[in-house]
């Protein structure tokens, strides 16, 4: 094997790509990331005792968290990054090495892990030793599952985590939860039990981390309201922006007023469009395009330069790939990068606007609008219109189907689920697995649409607000009482993230598809089971039927 990740959903033969990512990457950009995330659990692993001493140090907290996010699936291609972030690895594990040993005296380096110590100066010693630490480094498949499901929750969680301290939100346990659960895959006496706990406080931390974007992105921009998309195209030079990072949305809206240039969003960036804050721009026309898979395509028919702010980057093709830009931890050689912020200042994104205004208006894909803003807020505003309807037997339920989409065509069964639920069911969705099925006409109950839409797999959290307070309003006591069916679709980490979240809150019965993750061992599958009662996507008939059940 030339790599080994199965760390999305799309891992060669739901066993892992050994050559070649089906997301792209390179065996050499692969090892490079697990060389990165070795590292990352050797800072950790001081970082945990300088904690015990009451050591904390931001440059290291952001760090570990900017870099799991890099290692996400399709976010960073670029290895000439990865060295880069290598090296500085090595001097922020060395710089926070000696915070801990001048509060506490040095360390024995005999009785610390390898990814604690290890040193190299040389390029081709980093490629060399990456080929040993990835995931098949340990033996037992129990461990080796329950190790990376955390580190894949992890990666999640710092994902939120970085987008939140974008806008200046932060919270040190989070930090501190993140290099606890690094810092324990290095621990070879913790067992099976000792790691499902830790999975299962990755849940909480999840909630918590979500709980503080929500706040972060609302208290910056506003609820989201109600809100008709346009999906159409103006005739005008377009910018089109992709990704999550809603602080970018707002710098290039701001640098691009009165340019003669129109900012359209893209995949799961579509939500910015209800934000009260963005809404101001008139040269903020609406959403252009679907799903992050569906980009080749799209891309090469919008004209205009393109913006990938955070994950979701497919390796671009020759004939537009000068059209694209990177900013944040996103990368891919060849591409343009937008540099970060420096001394509180706004990115620079002008070469894209003078770009944008010599390129030809956007090719139309398809004309009208679809609706969005179905956050927390604008849901819970209407929770009393939900409950009469509940009561009266207008609606008999809700089925969430949050998560992601990818290419596989098996992830049709999600659109096949939407269209057999009757018309008495309300769809709860955050993330882009929306796209399957988010323009089908499926109409509305007592005026509310049947697919309320909360946003990004970044704006999860409403689906667990809204089930908690749907709870309380009703005197249920268990939120497995509630009239609400889950039917998940995953593809990477953050995916990874909410489920764990869902679980925390003790929701059960979680049907995930369109495959069970690679990396769930069968004996941490039938923990997963016992103590949560999760199963796999089947039939569209059978599953249907079984949801109805439930309600």
């Amino acid at each position: 094997m030339s790599m080994f990740c199965y760390q999305c959903q799309e891992a060669a033969g739901n066993e892992g790509c050994t050559v070649k990512g089906v997301c792209g990457k390179e065996p050499e950009t692969a090892n490079l990331q697990d060389l990165l995330i070795w590292l990352l659990k050797g800072i950790s692993y001081y970082g945990e005792k300088a904690k015990e001493e009451g050591v904390t140090d931001e440059e290291t907290n952001v760090f570990v968290t900017e870099s799991l996010f890099a290692t996400v699936t399709n976010v960073n291609f670029d290895d000439d990054w990865f060295e880069h972030r290598i090296s500085r690895a090595l001097e922020i594990r060395d710089n926070i090495r000696k915070k801990y040993e001048s509060a506490n005296g040095e360390l024995d380096e005999a009785d610390l892990p390898e990814a604690a110590t290890w040193r190299s100066h040389k390029i081709e010693e980093c490629y060399s030793k990456a080929k040993e630490v990835g995931v098949k480094a340990t033996e037992d498949k129990n461990l080796r599952s329950l190790r990376e499901l955390l580190t894949y929750g992890i990666k999640g969680i710092a994902a939120y985590a970085d987008h939140a301290y974008v806008l200046n939100k932060k919270k040190q346990d989070i930090f501190d939860f993140i290099q606890k659960g690094l810092a324990a895959t290095l621990d070879d006496s913790l067992g099976v039990d000792d790691l499902v706990n830790l999975v299962v406080e990755s849940g909480n931390i999840a909630v918590e981390t979500m709980e503080t974007l929500d706040k972060a992105n609302t208290g910056a921009y506003g609820d989201p309201e109600p809100t008709e998309v346009n999906i159409g195209v103006r005739d005008n030079p377009g910018i089109l922006i992709s990704g999550h990072d809603l602080k970018d949305m707002e710098e290039l809206l701001e640098q691009t007023e009165g340019e003669g240039v129109d900012v359209y969003t893209h995949g799961e960036m579509m939500p910015a469009n209800a934000y009260p804050a963005f809404k101001k721009y008139d040269h903020f026309v609406g959403n252009y395009g679907n799903s992050w898979w569906k980009q080749n395509k799209e891309f090469e028919k919008f004209n205009g330069p393109i913006l990938m702010t955070t994950n979701c980057l497919v390796p671009p093709e020759d004939s537009y790939k000068e059209r694209v830009y990177t900013t944040g931890v996103v990368g891919f050689p060849g591409l343009t990068h937008i540099e970060d912020r420096k001394n509180g200042g706004q990115k620079d994104f002008w070469e894209i606007i003078d770009q944008a205004k010599d390129t030809e208006p956007p090719g139309e894909l398809e004309t009208g609008s679809i609706p969005g803003g179905f956050a927390h807020d604008a849901v819970l505003s209407r929770a009393d219109d939900i409950i009469k309807g509940i009561q009266s037997g207008d609606i008999r339920g809700f089925v969430v189907m949050g998560g992601c989409d990818g290419r596989h065509a098996s992830r049709d069964y999600f659109k096949d689920v939407a269209r057999e639920l009757p018309e008495d069911t309300i769809i709860l969705t955050a993330g882009c697995a929306k796209f399957r099925y988010n323009k089908l006409d499926l109409g509305t109950i007592n005026g509310i649409p049947r697919v309320l839409d909360a946003g990004q797999c970044n704006d999860s959290y409403s689906l667990i607000k809204i089930a908690k307070e749907l709870a309380e309003a009703t005197g249920v006591d268990d939120i497995n009482e509630l009239p609400i069916s889950y039917d998940i679709a995953w593809y990477e980490q953050k995916a990874v993230t909410v489920l764990l979240a869902l679980l925390s809150q003790g929701v059960e019965g979680i049907r995930l598809g369109p495959t069970l993750p690679a990396f769930v061992s069968e004996d941490v599958l039938d923990v997963l089971v016992d103590k949560f009662n999760l199963k796999p996507t089947g039939s569209v008939e059978d599953d249907v039927e079984a949801i109805l059940e439930e309600l």
